[in-house]
């Protein structure tokens, strides 16, 4: 058996990207899967005042953390708010019903870690395509994008599946 070479591993902060690298958008593509083997993707997002995800959501398929890294962020975990300031850290099992909001005026930043390693750069560089339009996205548009991708997104005609939480396989 041959070990694998481990300086394989080391991604300089000149080898990463965002998710629409021409304008610098999306977020930071620290490490995706395909640099991880497929083990875990990180990337690092900037939540501007105001932002959230598109509306509380869950994937069955892979887990989800999160590590603030500055500002608030308010973050929804099953039928839980948090709010989560740096150093704070969450885990979202598979199925687990969860979202995340900036409702300060401070920008804030944090780590996002997806295992195993799926293509989610994939569904960013998809949602910045959608939102780059001249007009503004549909529900039924974000939400097709998101289940593409392994993102059930939860809107208030699903309030039976809200109410439960975090719900897990």
């Amino acid at each position: 058996m041959t070990a694998p070479n481990i300086g394989d591993g080391f991604r300089p902060v000149a080898d990463q990207s965002h998710a629409d690298p021409i304008q610098s958008r999306g977020p930071l593509l620290i490490a995706p899967g395909s640099v991880t083997n497929g083990e875990f993707g990180l990337f690092e997002i900037n939540v501007s005042p105001g932002d959230s995800t598109p509306s509380a959501h869950y994937h069955t398929t892979f887990s989800e953390s999160f590590y603030i890294l500055e500002g608030r962020i308010d973050l929804r975990l099953g039928d839980s708010i948090h709010t989560a300031g740096p150093g704070d850290f969450a885990y979202v099992p598979r199925s687990g019903v969860h979202g995340f909001t900036n409702a300060t005026t401070e920008p804030a930043r944090m780590l996002i870690l997806f295992a195993p390693g799926i293509a989610r750069e994939d569904y960013f560089a998809e949602l910045i395509e959608l939102y780059s339009r001249p007009e503004p996205p549909t529900t039924a548009e974000i939400d097709a994008v998101a289940r593409r991708h392994d993102q059930v997104n939860l809107r208030p005609e699903d309030n039976g599946i809200l109410q439960q939480g975090n719900s897990q396989d």
